[in-house]
């Protein structure tokens, strides 16, 4: 692991704090390295084994983030946008970090949960179309399930101008409520689904995504750390 600068690695860590807070964080004597104070910001450390604390409180190394965001309605999956708010907007000071983007996209008018991260090659094998990384989601619908939309989804059913599905899993809760888990990521696909079926989607929420399942203590609009079994969950889902 290549070595870092003790101003970077405050930094990094804590987005709130900028390079230069890092250094009048450094010169008043607060930050120590291994238990002895270190006030040269140039100071170059081991990400992966230095013990750095600021007023006794350590700072966890994390190379990347991973983040639950419980997505309200009306916000977009995208890292800016001139007139729409953005899931990025939505992050507590705490949690931002250049870098950042939402792992997938999940409809303006959709809600639950969009994935945040700054690392790259997870987001690609997650993405990936061979990775087949399942998305389940909550539905309502403005009518009842018709008898066989079941197995018409299982089958791998065709949309719009014979755009062809990988088979998708409906789980019937009620005539009008049902889970749907997709092993891919069509643009608008489930409400395109349903639409070939002639219904339509009125609520459309993700609920997990591999074997991460959104937080029920989550409110809408608010975002936490992943764990590290939900890291991993996130790929290995079998």
């Amino acid at each position: 692991m290549p070595l870092m600068r003790l101003d970077k690695f405050i930094s990094g860590q804590m987005p709130e704090v900028s390079r230069n807070d890092a250094k009048e964080l450094l010169k008043k004597g607060l930050v120590t390295v291994d238990g002895v104070t270190e006030k040269h910001y140039d100071y170059k450390l081991d990400t992966e084994k230095a013990v750095v604390a600021i007023s006794g409180e350590r700072i966890v190394y994390r190379e990347h983030l991973y983040i639950m965001l419980n997505k309200p309605s009306g916000v977009v999956c995208a890292v800016r946008d001139k007139i729409t708010p953005t899931v990025m907007e939505l992050l507590p000071p705490q949690l931002r970090r250049p870098g950042l983007f939402p792992a997938g996209r999940l409809d303006k008018d959709s809600v639950g949960f969009v994935l945040l991260t700054d690392d790259g090659e997870l987001a690609h094998r997650m993405l990936s179309p061979s990775s087949h990384v399942p998305k389940k989601y909550f539905v309502r619908l403005e009518n009842d399930v018709e008898s066989g939309v079941t197995e018409l989804f299982k089958s791998g059913m065709t949309i719009d101008n014979d755009e062809k599905c990988l088979p998708a899993e409906l789980e019937i809760l009620s005539p009008k409520e049902c889970f749907v888990t997709l092993h891919e990521g069509k643009f608008h696909q489930i409400k395109r689904m349903f639409a070939a079926t002639e219904n339509t989607v009125v609520y459309l929420k993700r609920i997990a995504i591999g074997g991460v399942i959104l937080d029920d203590k989550l409110d809408e609009g608010k975002a936490r750390l992943l764990e590290d079994n939900e890291i991993k969950g996130l790929i290995c889902y079998d």
